[in-house]
C-alpha cells in the first residue's frame, strides 16, 4: 500500500490530549523563548489549503471540553478544539472519504521536548473512533501555556 505524506508543523506551545488510550501527518512543536503569542501552528504538505494559526485562531474554531483523570485518579478538565477540525480546515481527507488509499495516511506528532508519537488519520476521525482527541489549551480554566 502507498504511504502518502501530509505535513503538519505545530510550532504553537499545545498540549495534544487523546481521551482514549491507545497518515502522514507530521507535527512539530517549537518552543518560542520570547511570548506565547509569537507561537503559531502550521500546517502544509498533503493539504489543500497550509495554514498558520496562532493560539487566538485556534480559539476561534469550536471548543470541546474533556474530562479525565491523571495518574493518582483526580479528574482534569482541558479545553481546546478537534485535532479533525484543524485538519480539516487544511483540507486534509477526513469523513466519509477516509477510506481505501487514504487509510494508509497518518499523523506524526513531533513535541519541542522530543517525544513522538504515530497516530493514522483513523484514529482522529469520528466516523472510526468516538472519543475525539483534542488540541487542548487549557486545563482546570488554566492556560497550558
Amino acid at each position: 500500500m502507498k504511504i502518502q505524506k501530509i505535513l503538519l508543523v505545530k510550532a504553537l506551545v499545545l498540549f495534544l490530549f487523546f481521551p482514549f488510550q491507545s497518515a502522514k501527518t507530521q507535527v512539530h512543536t517549537v518552543l518560542n523563548s520570547d511570548s506565547s503569542q509569537s507561537a503559531v501552528l502550521r500546517i502544509s504538505g498533503e493539504v489543500t489549503s497550509p495554514l498558520t494559526l496562532t493560539l487566538s485562531s485556534l480559539k476561534s474554531l469550536p471548543e470541546h471540553t474533556v474530562t479525565v483523570k491523571d495518574k493518582t485518579g483526580s479528574p482534569h478538565q482541558y479545553t481546546g478544539i478537534y485535532v479533525t477540525d484543524v485538519l480539516a480546515k487544511a483540507g486534509v481527507t477526513t469523513g466519509h472519504e477516509l477510506r481505501g488509499e487514504n487509510l494508509s495516511k497518518y499523523v506524526l506528532a513531533s513535541c519541542a521536548d522530543g517525544y513522538q508519537v504515530v497516530y493514522s488519520l483513523a484514529e482522529l476521525d469520528s466516523s472510526f473512533v468516538k472519543n475525539l482527541p483534542i488540541i487542548a489549551y487549557e486545563i482546570d480554566g488554566q492556560p497550558l501555556m
